[in-house]
């Protein structure tokens, strides 16, 4: 019987030395490798490239937001205040204030200031006061 015993110690000792090893290489592959430098810094700028167009984003969203519910009138506004209609660049709301006086904002597509397509993107947010 004493043999028994120390030969039951070894095959125990020997399966706790065997799943300690498991254990261990478990954990070694399970842990993160350190990233190449150059890896890192193509995340790194990924990243930021992605934040800086979601900011970008936003800060539309927000413009568009606040001025979304104000009418321009045609005949008054300035070149800033039209160019806060959607799409509307510095060249056309030259235009507009050159071709004034209007009865209609429609007015803008029939004396040929802005195309049909872009006037039906700011048609709801132009009034004309006489």
């Amino acid at each position: 019987m004493p043999g028994e015993l120390t030969t039951n110690k070894k095959q125990t000792r020997s399966e706790a030395v065997a799943a300690v090893l498991l254990l261990l290489t478990t954990l070694t592959a399970c842990a993160p490798q350190p990233q190449n430098p150059q890896e890192l810094r193509q995340k790194t700028a990924q990243t930021t490239a992605e934040m800086k167009n979601d900011a970008k984003a936003v800060a539309q969203g927000v413009r568009d937001g606040l001025t979304r519910d104000k009418t321009i009138d045609l005949n008054s506004a300035t070149k800033d205040q039209l160019m806060t209609l959607p799409g509307i660049t510095a060249a056309q709301a030259d235009r507009i204030i050159d071709n004034r006086l209007y009865d209609d904002p429609n007015d803008l597509v029939t004396k040929r200031v802005l195309p049909k397509q872009e006037y039906d993107k700011i048609a709801d947010r132009v009034v004309v006061k006489k």
